[in-house]
């Protein structure tokens, strides 16, 4: 075994008696930044996956709307899109239209379908947002929580530094790294979190511009097929 790798071993091993071992309030912080982690990465790997089938079944609908005869046509197709959150604002754009065809025959009122448009949009946003406030609290609140285990620990290594009259490194160090490693796990919890909440907004406000986008489409091939 060479040098580096009897290293490594000796941390690895080392790391897991530390915190085999540690105090019982440095356990129950170190579980609570296990909960932020591993339900983070939870949500991580759903949003990524939602996200992903969202903008392909975006591309596939606005492909499919630009080359519908009729709104009709896309209704009529609209189980093939499921996923894409176009559709969501389309369905609530083509109730309004309908609504007022029957009743006049015509569309009497834009501003009632911009508004209707604009409701499918944000709760299709509310969607894509849900469970993101996680992301954002794991991002924010783990850093402080691994600090409070960190000086806890401290404050316990000091007291068992005084209790044993020892000033020595040697006396102190085990509670120190106990303590450290608090913060250790909260960074580690922190950080992904961190990344991917700020580049699933950066997607989330992709597709809410596409939407907006879509309802000014929509709006005008309404007008195109129901002119006074």
């Amino acid at each position: 075994m060479t040098l580096n790798a009897a290293s490594a071993l000796w941390v690895q091993v080392s790391m897991f008696d530390l915190v085999k071992d540690s105090t019982p309030v440095i356990m129950v912080v170190l579980a609570i930044l296990a909960v932020f982690s591993v339900v983070s990465w939870a949500i991580i790997f759903s949003k990524w996956n939602v996200f992903r089938q969202a903008r392909t079944a975006n591309t596939q609908f606005l492909r499919a709307f630009r080359k519908a005869p009729s709104l009709e046509a896309i209704s009529l197709a609209a189980q093939q899109f499921r996923q894409a959150p176009l559709l969501a604002v389309f369905e609530f754009g083509y109730e309004e239209v309908t609504r007022q065809v029957k009743a006049r025959n015509t569309i009497s009122n834009k501003l009632a379908l911009e508004r209707t448009l604009q409701l499918g949009s944000s709760e299709e946003l509310a969607k894509l947002e849900r469970n993101m406030s996680w992301l954002a609290t794991t991002a924010s609140v783990s850093p402080f929580i691994g600090l409070f285990g960190t000086v806890l620990g401290i404050v316990d290594a000091f007291q068992g530094l005084a209790l044993a009259g020892s000033a020595s490194l040697r006396a102190v160090a085990p509670g120190m790294s106990e303590a450290l490693i608090a913060t250790a796990m909260g960074l580690a919890a922190a950080i992904p979190a961190a990344i991917f909440y700020n580049h699933f907004g950066h997607v989330i406000r992709e597709i809410g511009a596409r939407m907006d986008d879509f309802s000014l489409e929509f709006m005008n091939l309404t007008e195109r097929n129901f002119e006074d």
